[in-house]
This record gives structure tokens, sequence and C-alpha cells, in this order.
């Protein structure tokens, strides 16, 4: 607290503060889709540090993440549209759907605690495709998730009779449902990330550490492996379902095409790509990974025009070659990811001089 008070660190924080107060009008020049971008790079923000947690502090490799997401949006979608005739509020949702998340979550951790590497990937990823399935098929004999068709009608965020999902005059500036959701998001983002900070000091965030490091090494210093696991993996799916949420809640529509395998590959690059472990160099990755590949969906086209007269790649399938191709140059010339932690630098540059020598 008293680093916090000191005047470099109070400018600092007013001057985030004003930028992230701004950006959307900035953002919003370039047009309104822009910001609706902007809100889904934050909400890929919640999902990428909560498989930080598995990944980056314990070092359980997750393919199946984005079930806990789609696990999220369904309970909004249930909970507050009339599929089922009820409109839950916010406040009674969201904890409801992080708790079914972290229920998820132990579910899938419970039967792969002695599984690593390889093993427990392919498991994971049998999980994710499993709950996107049930979504799809949930339709008979009783009609939950309405099957391939989605739920739609789906209540926005309200506080009272303010809705996010409507247009507002505040101090004289007209604010769309997509600036007022950014705001919201931001707010969540904050804590999550404060409560990732405190995880990643404290005892639990150590053990995950130490189970990453060594898991047979950490076993013997006492700590309870299985338990801690656990944790990891509902610790981590919490965020997920906060995120589907807001998403659901956002979008008035979800369906299972929404949660595909593509998702939780595009979750796990963000964490790799940004830095295992390091929270800030995760939120870069989500960043990164969100803006790079629409701004090449916009320029792809134009730029074939302008070369060659016509299309001659479909710009979706270009987009993902480009993409694919810069997740393989960072990983040759940046393998610890572009912002790695100081410990993770570390540990690759003595692996590296040990191969050398």
């Amino acid at each position: 607290m008293k680093n916090w008070l000191n005047p470099r660190s109070t400018l600092g924080i007013v001057l985030i503060a004003a930028a992230l107060i701004a950006l959307p009008f900035v953002v919003g020049m370039a047009g309104q889709a822009w910001v609706r971008i902007l809100n889904f790079a934050i909400l890929y923000i919640f999902l990428a540090l909560g498989l930080n947690i598995v990944v980056g502090f314990a070092g359980l490799l997750d393919l199946g993440y984005i079930a806990f997401y789609a696990v999220g949006a369904y309970t909004w979608a249930l909970l507050a549209s009339p599929h089922f005739g009820l409109h839950w509020p916010i406040w009674a949702i969201l904890p409801v759907g992080a708790l079914l998340a972290c229920l998820f979550g132990v579910l899938l951790g419970s039967p792969t605690l002695k599984l690593r590497g390889d093993y427990l990937a392919i498991v994971t990823l049998g999980f994710g495709e499993i709950v996107r399935i049930f979504m799809n098929n949930l339709n008979s004999p009783i009609n939950i998730t309405n099957g391939p068709q989605g739920i739609t009608l789906i209540d926005p965020v309200k506080f009272g009779d303010f809705s996010f999902a409507t247009r507002s005059e505040f101090f004289g500036l007209t604010l769309t449902g997509p600036y007022k959701y950014y705001y919201l998001l931001v707010a969540l983002a904050i804590f999550i990330v404060i409560v990732n900070l405190r995880l990643q000091d404290s005892r639990i965030g150590r053990a995950w550490q130490a189970i990453r490091e060594d898991e047979i090494a950490a076993k013997a210093v006492g700590i309870n492996t299985r338990n801690v696991k656990l944790l990891a993996f509902a610790m981590g799916a919490s965020f997920g379902g906060i995120a589907g949420g807001i998403f659901a809640a956002m979008q008035g529509f979800v369906s299972p095409e929404s949660f595909s395998l593509i998702e939780s590959i595009m979750v796990l690059a963000m964490v790799v790509l940004g830095g295992m472990g390091h929270i800030p160099g995760v939120i870069l990755g989500a960043i990164l990974l969100t803006f790079l590949p629409e701004m090449a969906r916009y320029a792809v086209t134009p730029a074939q025009v302008a070369l060659f007269g016509k299309v001659l790649i479909d710009p979706e399938s270009l987009r993902m070659l480009l993409f694919g191709l810069a997740l393989v140059l960072v990983m040759r010339f940046k393998p610890s990811g572009l912002w790695p932690s100081p410990e993770r630098s570390r540990e690759l540059e003595e692996k590296t001089a040990g191969v050398a020598k």
C-alpha cells in the first residue's frame, strides 16, 4: 500500500485510468465494430488469465478450457431468457455460472490427477468436445439447451432499470451498448487481475509453481498435490464461467458453434505467446491475438484486389495462415513468449547454455 501511495505510482495509476476511460472513444473513431472487438479482447483476457492458472502456474496442459466458457454462457442463457421464463439479475447469475464452471473444473480434474503431458491434453480435449456435443444434443427428450439452434432473446446486463444494451446519455456523451459493456468489462478485468496477482504470491500460488517445476519434489516437501491441482482447475474454470456469462449477455444469443476446439487452441496460444505464468504477458497475448487477426481480415481483401485485381485466396483462410506463421516465428525466436517472467527467461537461458555446452 505504501508503494501505491508514492507520487510516481499515483501518477502512473491516474494515467492508466485516464487511458482506459478514453480508449473506447479512440478505438470508436474507426467504427463501433472495433469497440466490440475491444470488448471481446477483454473477454479473452478473462479466459487467458483463467487458463494461465492451470497452464502457466500449475503446468497442466488443458485443451478443453472453452468448455467452462460454454458452461458460463449457457448458465446465463438459461437463467436470463424466455427459454425457461427466468430473468435473474446479474448479481445472482454470475456467481452461479462461476460455481457451476468451478464444479465442472473439479469434475475434469478429479480423473486426470495422475496424467501429464500429451495424455492430459488428450483427456481435456475430449472433455471440451463432450460438453459442446452435450449442448448440441440436449434438446430431446427434454429441451434444455435448444440444441444446435441455440438460445435467443437473452437478457442483457441490467442494474435495475439501467440496461447495458440500450443507448444512454452521460454528460453530453452518447454511449451505446458496446461502450457501456466496455466499462463493465474493464471493472471485472481489474478485479480478476488483482485476484490473479494475489494468487500468484500466495502459498497456493507457490505450491502451483512447485508442482509445475517438479511434482515429486513438491510432494516430498509436504504439498498435497491432489488438492492443489484440483484447486487450479477449479479456480481457472471459474474465470471461464464469468467470461461466458458476460459473452451471453453481450451477444443475446448462444449456440454450441461458439465453443469449438479452435477457441480452446486460441486461448492456449494467447497464454503461450504472451508468456506462460506471467500475468502482463498473458494480457498482451490476449490483446494481440484478438486484434491482429481482425486487422488482417480487413486488410487481406483490399491488398489482394490492389495486387492482383481480384481475390485469389479466401480472407479467412489467409488470415489463419498468417496467424499460424506468426506463431511459428514467435516460438522460433521467442520460445519463452513475447513478455515472459524474469524467472522463466533465466531458466530458458540456463537450459540453452547447458545444451550448448
